[in-house]
């Protein structure tokens, strides 16, 4: 898929890792500690390009400059409710980050997204954003999880998912083409329920082991 705003992560250890979330016999715990080492190593990419400014300081043998995140604290917004298990992995490469939620449902008639909850930090201006859910399915909920984000006027915005479909890629391209879009894997359609296949199931199910 031929998009300018679309980054395929393909290294070697989040593709072992994707597989392993992706068996059916995998279990809870081990589903889980695989989306919390994936979720940290694709931070690594997502964060290259983040900016950085000069301080000065001292080390045990002398003064120096030396490099530090420019502006305010990042901010990490997980889509409820399987998010929340790729914002343990960045947590903990980021610690200092800000955190915010964002609640939406996906109506099972209409595959259209529903608010029910959003809370971000109150200073949002001049903060790089990372909106994260672990599947870009429909991508009617992400294209409506950025647009909220998106009224808080962030310096930057990305969305990092675990697994997405094509329609789900092309739907928020459309909307938010000014948005980068990362992934490990572009899988190949969607299903009449709206899940991806070949996919890994239910992310939040088996997240937290629900079904």
């Amino acid at each position: 898929m031929d998009r300018k705003n679309v980054f395929v992560i393909t290294h070697p250890l989040i593709s072992h890792k994707l597989t392993l979330m992706r068996k059916k016999d995998t279990s809870t715990s081990t589903f889980r500690a695989a989306l919390q080492e994936l979720s940290m190593l694709m931070a690594y990419e997502l964060t290259r390009d983040l900016p950085t400014v000069e301080t000065q300081i001292d080390t045990p043998l002398m003064p120096m400059r030396a490099p530090v995140l420019e502006g305010k604290k990042i901010v990490l917004v997980s889509v409820l409710r399987a998010g929340t298990g790729m914002l343990d992995g960045v947590l903990k490469l980021i610690p200092s980050a800000r955190v915010g939620h964002i609640g939406l449902y996906r109506d099972p008639k209409t595959l259209e997204p529903v608010e029910y909850y959003f809370k971000v930090p109150s200073e949002m201006a001049d903060r790089d954003v990372i909106v994260m859910d672990p599947m870009l399915a429909t991508g009617n909920s992400a294209a409506a999880a950025i647009e909220r984000v998106k009224s808080t006027q962030p310096r930057t915005l990305k969305y990092m998912c675990l697994l997405a479909a094509p329609e789900g890629v092309r739907r928020l391209s459309d909307a938010h083409p000014d948005v980068p879009i990362y992934t490990p894997a572009i899988d190949e359609r969607l299903n009449d329920h709206g899940y991806i296949l070949p996919g890994l199931g239910d992310a939040g199910d088996r997240l937290y082991g629900t079904k």
